[in-house]
């Protein structure tokens, strides 16, 4: 199974360190959560990890290499950072048949990811209409358009009411159970708590803990993520 695996990475702004020589895995077959209160570096290190940001130093490898290295990057990782990135006069389903064509994706998964994320309907309205929500679930669909073996998301239950949150952890279940490695960051922890099997916590950059759920438990992780939160 592929993995996503983190080694030492940091980064500088200036002399602002952001990132400080994290590390950690994210397997093959399970869900992560990766957690934190905001300004703790996480959307940082995802975007070193899609090579959008380098690196001061270490490295991020998706099934061993760079995101750089990757042939077929979409078939490899499905990645959602921002929700608000859309072409707001663009209809959801030409978003998706842009995305499909140099990634050699077939019109057929373009309608079968609209499906998924329940965008059929509205797949012909311009983008610039849809809510928070469905802005999301398009950016899923986009994530999920090349079948890859990783999964990176950032916030990805942002604008979902209570039914569309059921419904992320379901499809992430689902990923997971097919083999994709999952890394979900949040900085609320019930959003993830029921989703995750493992979990990474950062704070101010840093490492604070990263193992399995199980490992510490679910009183002991809410207490762990309140002292991070209540120590900015």
């Amino acid at each position: 199974m592929t993995e996503l695996s983190v080694r030492g990475l940091t980064k500088d702004f200036g002399s602002v360190r952001a990132v400080h020589d994290l590390t950690f895995d994210v397997p093959g077959g399970k869900v992560t959560g990766f957690l934190g209160p905001n300004g703790a570096g996480k959307t940082t290190t995802l975007r070193m990890a899609l090579g959008l940001v380098r690196p001061t130093s270490g490295e991020a490898l998706i099934g061993g290499r760079r995101y750089d290295e990757l042939s077929r990057p979409r078939s490899v990782v499905g990645a959602l950072l921002e929700a608000t990135s859309f072409h707001p006069g663009r209809r959801a389903r030409d978003h998706l048949r842009i995305l499909a064509q140099p990634a050699g994706v077939s019109a057929g998964r373009v309608e079968e990811m609209l499906e998924l994320v329940g965008l059929t309907e509205a797949a012909d309205r311009r983008v610039g209409g849809y809510s928070l929500g469905m802005r999301q679930r398009l950016g899923l669909a986009s994530a999920l358009l090349g079948d890859p073996d990783v999964l990176i998301l950032d916030e990805p239950a942002n604008g979902l009411d209570p039914a569309g949150i059921a419904w992320l952890r379901d499809l992430l279940r689902a990923q997971a159970k097919e083999g994709h490695a999952i890394l979900v960051s949040s900085h609320v922890l019930s959003e993830v708590a029921q989703t995750v099997e493992q979990v990474v916590i950062v704070h101010e950059g840093r490492l604070r803990f990263a193992g399995a759920l199980d490992d510490l438990g679910a009183d002991s992780l809410e207490i762990a993520f309140l002292n991070l939160t209540s120590s900015q």
